[in-house]
């Protein structure tokens, strides 16, 4: 039970590192009159009615793109536009509201709504490395950004992401539903844990704000673990956090690679980015303080989903960029909305209701799985059977991010003028609470 609760709070505190980068990303871009014109002109041509008709585009480009693909590069609907704004603005309003990841929940949702699993998952990284690129700053932001560790890390993640994309192909190219039964197993799992831990967490603590800083550890203090792997000397050894204890620390670059490497396959297999295991990563093994982490987890964000939605699903025509841009609008509004809801609801609601959003997109995978190991041949039901459980698990799943979402508009709309004469969380910290 201690290893399950250890690992609970490890993917706890990956999931809420996560989605403060995801509120900071987009602070940045809806603060920024030149960032907003960006996402304006990258709207437009979308909005205007699609760039190009999907026949002409794919008769028109080389063979690397085609071949057997389920979907053109790229192709406009009014109701896939205003659908993937809606998955967005659920995800966006889980991230800011609850202040844990609610990413996880968009390639289910895609999924959910008739998309391929892989291209559900490239479609993910693309929208994550938009988001990147247009809200962060990439100079040493407060000197926080260890270029060694980066870099290093950066050999592992890409190295990793080329093997996560390349599997994920390869699947999809032996046959496109054992590619989906791979994707939703993954899920299946990941969610299944993550749901379960919040649940029982939700049930045992009342006191939800004295734990939510689960991910931030005391830059001094380091797991047993974390002091084992600094006590290797296996050249070359990286030095960091100079500036955070007297001498700094060093760790052996074979650790960072394979850290890389493992958030790397994640990344390119979930379409998740990264950033929800390279901080517990980084925190708890590897023993970087939570200053150095952040800062360079922000860095290798930007070119480990870059990397795998560019290098190992762009170029294969696994990107619906459509959806991406829909995903990335829902979701800056969606946190925005979501992150002033907090002010005016307690934390157990809150750990209550992301508990719950989780394990809906864990029934909702669990729900489709049966129909795909049925049409591989791997379980014995009838079509039909399988499709009423799939049908089950996307109503489920719909019905619980819809009732989450009129939830807190609901809050958002009848507290307007509480939440107009709340004082920021920042400027009450800084005023010593008072």
């Amino acid at each position: 039970m201690s290893k399950f609760k250890l690992a609970g709070q490890f993917m706890m505190a990956g999931a809420r590192a996560h989605a403060k980068w995801e509120k900071e990303m987009s602070d940045r871009i809806l603060g920024d009159r030149k960032r907003l014109i960006i996402l304006g002109l990258l709207l437009l041509p979308i909005l205007l009615g699609g760039i190009v008709y999907a026949d002409d585009l794919t008769a028109s480009l080389p063979a690397i793109l085609g071949g057997k693909m389920a979907y053109s590069p790229a192709f406009y609907t009014p109701t896939i536009f205003f659908a993937s704004i809606g998955i967005g603005l659920g995800a966006g309003l889980i991230t800011g509201c609850i202040g844990a990841g609610g990413g996880f929940i968009i390639a289910p949702a895609l999924m959910s709504a008739g998309v391929r699993g892989i291209m559900a998952v490239g479609t993910d990284l693309f929208h994550i490395f938009a988001k990147a690129i247009m809200g962060s700053v990439l100079h040493r932001k407060l000197g926080n950004i260890s270029v060694s560790l980066a870099l290093t890390f950066l050999i592992g993640a890409i190295g990793g992401a080329t093997v996560g994309g390349l599997l994920n192909r390869t699947l999809y190219e032996l046959n496109p539903v054992l590619s989906d039964a791979f994707i939703t197993t993954v899920y299946v799992f990941m969610l299944g844990f993550l749901g379960f831990y919040a649940l029982m967490d939700f049930f045992k603590s009342r006191r939800r704000e004295a734990s939510a800083g689960a991910g931030e550890r005391d830059v001094q203090a380091m797991t047993a673990l974390s002091k084992k792997l600094q006590s290797v000397s296996i050249p070359p050894m990286l030095h960091f956090d100079q500036a955070v204890v007297p001498g700094g620390r060093k760790i052996s670059a074979v650790f960072l690679i394979l850290s890389g490497a493992l958030v790397g396959l994640a990344a390119a297999i979930m379409g998740v980015g990264g950033g929800f295991l390279t901080f517990p990563i980084f925190v708890y093994v590897l023993g970087v303080s939570s200053s150095t982490t952040v800062g360079t987890d922000i860095f290798q964000i930007i070119f480990t989903a870059g990397y795998a939605g560019l290098v190992q699903y762009a170029i294969y025509g696994f990107i619906f960029y459509t959806l991406a841009m829909g995903m990335l609008l829902g979701s800056l509004i969606g946190i925005q909305v979501g992150s002033v809801v907090t002010k005016v609801v307690s934390g157990t609601t809150i750990c209550g209701f992301y508990a719950v959003a989780v394990l809906a997109g864990f029934v909702n995978r669990f729900f489709a799985l049966p129909s795909k190991l049925a049409a591989m041949g791997y379980l014995d039901i009838t079509t039909q059977t399988g499709r009423i459980l799939e049908q089950i698990g996307i109503y489920l799943f719909f019905v619980v991010i819809s009732v989450f979402s009129l939830w807190v508009f609901w809050v958002f709309f009848t507290n307007l003028k509480t939440l107009k004469r709340k004082p920021d969380a920042k400027a009450v910290k800084e005023s010593g609470g008072h």
